[in-house]
């Protein structure tokens, strides 16, 4: 294979790169909405984000968003009018990706408080694809409790189900509930998810995408039903340190309730703890980023790319 350079790359690149300055000067006089408790509320287990970073990072990709709903919104409006159709509404899909302790959950929860303040789009829903894994009785059944996370340990009909009853502008479509204390699916607790002007998908693997099939009658991707990706990028060992400090912080809280799945987790000393959250990370976690989830970087519409102090370094944006 004919290597053509670092700087070919870069030239051909279908992303546009900021720097954090270029893209704050983005925010223009986009209104700060967001206050200190709001933050308070969304802001993740370890999670360091603060309101500075919401007006540089954040303010500017929800004008951005903002814009692009309002352009799809017209568009839906002259494809009613081609159809002949009438009180149609069909949510504008975002999708949040990235690797596990990069922050996707803040940063989809500061997304969805955001965009629900532009006066266009009140309505606004968060769905974590958790509620899709495969129950825990199934995965042990199969298996693949050792690959909880990775793409196979989703139910994958169940998610392209629920994501073409979204854009088909469906009403009360019901998306399954986790719970991350017992670390399993919540038997028939539901969300309801009833026309939102925007729907914000988030999880780990949600812009994976299978082989392509032969005969072009594959299945679709969830990805598919995007109309906009965020990738939340950081180095491996930030992603690494910052998993364990989330283990600590776990043990010390969470795991000591007796209902936790890790409860056994939480007499470990020190020294076991980094042990023991070192081994899942190698083994588990870094193996589904490095073979699963990284990969799908590419296919973003928006790459956020963290430094160590969690703070986003640079913005990708792919051109138009």
């Amino acid at each position: 294979m004919i290597d053509l350079g670092e700087d070919f790359a870069r030239e051909v690149s279908p992303f546009r790169r900021f720097s954090r300055e270029e893209w704050a000067a983005l925010r223009a006089d986009t209104p700060m909405t967001l206050t200190e408790a709001d933050l308070i509320e969304v802001r993740s287990l370890n999670d360091r984000i603060d309101l500075s970073e919401v007006e540089t990072i954040y303010l500017p990709l929800s004008r951005l968003l903002n814009l692009y709903v309002q352009a799809s919104q017209k568009l839906f409006h002259a494809s009613n009018i081609f159809l002949h159709r009438k009180d149609l509404k069909v949510p504008y899909v975002i999708g949040v990706a990235g690797s596990v302790a990069v922050g996707k959950s803040t940063s989809a929860r500061i997304l969805r408080r955001l965009l629900s303040r532009w006066p266009s789009h009140p309505k606004v829903d968060l769905v974590t694809t958790d509620g899709f894994l495969l129950p825990n009785k199934v995965l042990e059944r199969e298996g693949l409790m050792s690959r909880k996370g990775f793409p196979e340990s989703y139910d994958l009909q169940r998610i392209l189900r629920f994501m073409s009853d979204i854009k088909s502008g469906e009403r009360d479509v019901e998306a399954p509930l986790y719970s991350h204390l017992t670390y399993d699916v919540l038997e028939g607790k539901t969300q309801i998810v009833d026309q939102p002007d925007i729907l914000i998908l988030e999880g780990i693997n949600v812009l994976q995408t299978g082989r392509p099939p032969r005969d072009g009658r594959g299945i679709p991707n969830t990805s598919d039903f995007f109309d906009f990706s965020i990738f939340i990028d950081a180095d491996e060992q930030d992603l690494k340190q910052w998993y364990i400090e989330r283990f600590f912080s776990l043990r010390n809280g969470a795991f000591k309730d007796p209902r936790s799945y890790f409860h056994r987790y939480a007499s470990l000393t020190d020294e076991e703890a980094v042990a023991t959250a070192t081994r899942i990370w190698s083994s588990i976690n870094l193996v589904n980023l490095r073979e699963n989830i990284l990969p799908t970087r590419p296919r973003a519409d928006l790459v956020l790319r963290k430094g160590a102090d969690h703070r986003v370094r640079s913005v990708f944006l792919r051109k138009l």
